[in-house]
């Protein structure tokens, strides 16, 4: 990691005032090309303000031929897919796994799930400020080794304590994409050209958890809960002798070729990714200038002259700040942190549901989980192809604005609460189990278009500060995501699965109109609370 002197940090917080409310009034309408190509044509520029050298600059990612931001953006993609099928891997083997340890606590099974939500939620409180400061490559990298220790460290556990501690390590660690991914596709991206790439990146950390059972269910028959691990991490020769005794002599197939897959992936994002945050790399570029030059007046144009610790403290409390002072974040977050509650209370209730009331078997019930899979697949489809109508008609008549990313989500929402009525009362009634599956695929439908739009929303709305914005939607929705299953065995004691389903589906139908409202009055509460930050 390159040093810095404590006056030329890699933070965004080094911009003025009036810079930083200017990039986030203008939500991302102005590509980064115009902004800098603005700048070097501005004839009361400071000499001794170091910037990208003009709007055609090559070290800008956002000039980096098509090749390398493409396979930029598939790595993280990629990667944002394997973590959050981490989260739910585990479900089909929760029973065989509380049975070896003698446990009979139902919360305590469900907690085994859900803790790796709890370290998607605290990860990137840590991550985000890191790589704010010193940039999202060391970050991604860093991250990722300790995602693979942590899985492994999983995969050996003794005891229910140890699986739930390594549990949540492995999540914090697996958090870096979800983190930084949407800020990383910023850097790479103009505003008017990154939906394609927010839809793919998007869809990883719904359709991830979906695969997980799928994958776990089948292999928790075959093979034993431990290999859910073992299939997550990037096995070496070396790690091919550690065996626990309950796991099986001879690695499954799958087992070795989704290690081969998986391991070429960490490498080759190793081999391939660069450095693509422009605070940090016009910061780097300063310091190099300086020791050629001599000149040690020179400066980033996102200095603001904070020490290093100054920078931590802004940037670690931002996400928290942001969530508190603008309603906008607040609410999508709140909205979104829901429903991925309701999807990991449908992942911890569907071994009981199909297992014992539909008398699917261990790796069949697995099957189950790809209704909400059918409906991702779906509704990215069909927001993908909305949200390019919609840009392309704004920024054809220069009116593009944040807000216009909303209409999708106003569309589309109303059938999460219309697939948790149907789910919820044909399983109560014992109806085929094709119908319940049905109502996931509505949710799932709904699911996926309210995810990439508040995705690409936070993204467009609030620029410069994305990395914080998805960090504290990260942080809101992880935790929700984790605590809300613990209830769901209870209400569903209480209430039945229609009612139990049907409330859950209210609560969707209330928080319907929230989208509707911002993409009429979004621009003027954004702007009045975009100071703060």
């Amino acid at each position: 990691m390159q040093s810095i002197e404590p006056h030329e940090g890699h933070s965004d917080e080094r911009l003025s005032k009036n810079d930083q409310a200017t990039d986030l009034e203008a939500g991302g309408t102005e590509s980064s090309k115009e902004k800098d190509a603005s700048s070097d044509i501005d004839p009361t520029r400071n000499a001794n303000i170091v910037d990208w050298d003009g709007a055609n600059d090559p070290m800008n990612p956002l000039n980096w031929p098509g090749w390398k931001i493409k396979t930029h953006i598939f790595l993280i993609s990629i990667i944002t897919f394997i973590t959050p099928l981490g989260s739910s891997i585990l479900a089909p083997g929760v029973p065989q796994l509380v049975r070896e340890f003698h446990s009979t606590n139902i919360s305590l099974a469900s907690l085994v799930v859900t803790i790796y939500l709890l370290g998607f939620a605290a990860g990137p409180l840590l991550l985000a400020p890191l790589s704010e400061l010193y940039g999202r490559l060391i970050v991604y990298h860093i991250s990722n080794i300790l995602f693979l220790v942590f899985t492994i460290a999983c995969a050996v556990a003794s005891s229910m304590n140890m699986e739930i501690g390594f549990r949540f390590l492995a999540g914090a660690a697996g958090s870096a994409p979800l983190a930084l991914g949407g800020g990383t596709i910023a850097d790479l991206i103009p505003q008017e050209k990154r939906g394609g790439a927010m839809a793919i990146y998007a869809l990883g950390p719904v359709l991830g958890p979906v695969v997980g059972p799928v994958l776990g269910g089948f292999l928790t028959q075959a093979e034993g809960w431990r290999w859910l691990f073992w299939l997550l991490a990037i096995v070496v020769r070396v790690f091919s002798s550690i065996r626990s005794n309950t796991t099986p002599k001879k690695p499954h197939l799958s087992y070795k070729l989704t290690n081969i897959k998986l391991g070429v992936i960490i490498l080759l994002s190793l081999a391939l990714m660069r450095e693509t945050y422009a605070v940090t790399l016009i910061g780097r570029k300063t310091i190099a200038q300086r020791k050629f030059t001599g000149n040690m007046k020179l400066r980033s144009k996102y200095d603001r002259g904070l020490s290093p610790r100054q920078l931590w403290y802004i940037s670690i409390i931002r996400p928290a700040k942001m969530l508190v002072y603008s309603p906008i974040l607040l609410l999508l977050s709140l909205f979104m942190a829901v429903i991925y509650g309701y999807l990991y209370l449908l992942f911890t209730t569907f071994t009981e549901v199909f297992g014992d009331q539909y008398h699917f078997s261990t790796g069949i019930t697995g099957l189950a989980y790809l209704g909400i899979g059918v409906g991702n697949v779906l509704g990215l489809m069909c927001t993908g192809i909305a949200l390019d109508k919609l840009v392309k008609s704004k920024s054809a008549s220069g009116e593009m604005k944040p807000e216009d990313r909303l209409p999708p989500m106003i569309w589309v929402a109303p059938f999460m609460p219309t697939g948790l009525f149907i789910y919820g009362w044909t399983a109560d009634k014992d109806i085929h189990w094709i119908v319940p599956i049905i109502g996931t695929m509505l949710f799932g439908f709904g699911l996926i278009a309210t995810f990439m739009t508040v995705q690409v929303y936070i993204v467009d709305a609030f620029t410069i500060y994305a990395a914080s914005g998805l960090a504290a939607n990260t942080l809101l929705r992880s935790v929700i995501g984790a605590v809300l299953p613990l209830a769901g065995p209870k209400m569903y004691q209480t209430l039945g699965l229609g009612w139990g389903n049907s409330l859950l589906a209210f609560i969707a139908l209330v928080m319907c109109p929230i989208p509707w409202v911002f993409y009429h009055h979004g621009e003027r509460i954004r702007k009045s609370s975009s100071a703060v930050f």
